[in-house]
């Protein structure tokens, strides 16, 4: 099989759908992911996405986002803590696609799909990707539990293909442990049109996190990382639980591991988490970051690295096919 000199390219159903050179898309991850990160993306080819947060902050981030590119960007919500007044507002912004992640679409689907905006949904489950798929989904995003953040149980390469079965043809992006080309060039051999990628990106100039953040996300290891709900407990969100949070693991976490009931009813704690957390102590503080740690070696722009996760999936891809020949060829 010869394949040198090949100029393969990326075509998928996702960067037909948006125009787009590369199957990559930044998750919306909050108070991470805004204008200036989403713009960078979009710029390099990528589908840029704004993470969740108040009116205000998106007024800023999406001003950002629309004077430094007109390519293709987007905005994600967080279903359970939206209501249709909020959903309307970003629909005015006229983005070229919403994602509602962590609970059931369908209220706000139809608003959506009917301002022509590509509706994007993040499922965690079988189940819920087939409610994705019944509300009108343009494209179903798979998120295995490796992803950091909120997330559900599910493994990511089992999951993935389970869902672009159901999916019978809309595209599904994979989501949760990807950081490099070999992870894209996986999901794509999985069946998605794309991965939505998430820690990678935290590690960038673009992202709205601290030198500490960024400094801890690129020393860690897969093993620092761990599924708790106590940061959610602690801080006073109300996230569902079934979905708990995947970030890296620190003194509190280590003190109140699986006593996350009797935290609830500590008031010195919960007291002495705020403190510490305000003044940002790291013994304290979350940072939200997946399995994929293990890949991340150092800062780099995003737009770099858009083209660096494409081109090296291109390789993987190709690689691959070189290996597996069979001997009758």
């Amino acid at each position: 099989m010869a394949t040198k000199g090949v100029v393969m390219g990326l075509r998928t159903d996702l960067t037909e759908m948006f125009g787009i050179e590369h199957p990559i898309v930044l998750a919306p991850m909050g108070g991470v992911a805004g204008g200036v990160l989403a713009a960078a993306v979009s710029e390099e080819g990528g589908l840029g996405l704004i993470g969740s947060g108040d009116r205000e902050w998106l007024d800023r981030e999406c001003g950002l986002a629309a004077t430094r590119t007109d390519k293709p960007w987007g905005i994600g919500l967080l279903i359970w803590a939206v209501d249709r007044d909020i959903v309307l507002s970003v629909v005015e912004r006229r983005p070229h696609a919403i994602v509602l992640s962590f609970g059931d679409p369908a209220p706000y689907a139809a608003m959506i799909r009917d301002a022509g905006i590509r509706l994007l949904v993040q499922v965690t489950s079988t189940d819920e990707a087939a409610r994705a798929l019944d509300v009108g989904a343009d494209v179903v995003i798979a998120q295995g539990g490796e992803a950091g953040g909120h997330c559900g149980a599910r493994a990511t390469l089992p999951f993935v293909p389970s869902v672009v079965d159901l999916a019978a043809g809309t595209p599904v992006l994979a989501a949760g442990g990807i950081a490099d080309g070999r992870g894209l060039a996986a999901a794509l051999t999985l069946g998605a049109a794309g991965a939505l990628i998430g820690t990678r990106f935290e590690a960038t100039h673009e992202a709205l996190i601290s030198a500490a953040e960024a400094k801890a996300i690129i020393a860690a290891r897969a093993s620092d990382t761990e599924r708790n709900r106590a940061l959610d407990i602690a801080r006073g969100s109300p996230w569902p639980a079934e979905y708990p949070a995947r970030t890296l693991r620190n003194a509190f976490l280590d003190r109140w591991h699986g006593r996350e009931e009797e935290l609830a009813g500590d008031s010195v704690a919960l007291q002495e988490y705020r403190d510490a957390a305000a003044r940002e102590d790291p013994d304290y503080a979350p940072v939200w970051a997946g399995e994929a740690v293990d890949l991340i070696t150092g800062l780099e722009s995003a737009a770099d690295l858009v083209g660096r996760i494409s081109r090296d999936a291109e390789q993987a891809i190709l690689h691959a096919a070189q290996r597996c020949v069979v001997a009758s060829e």
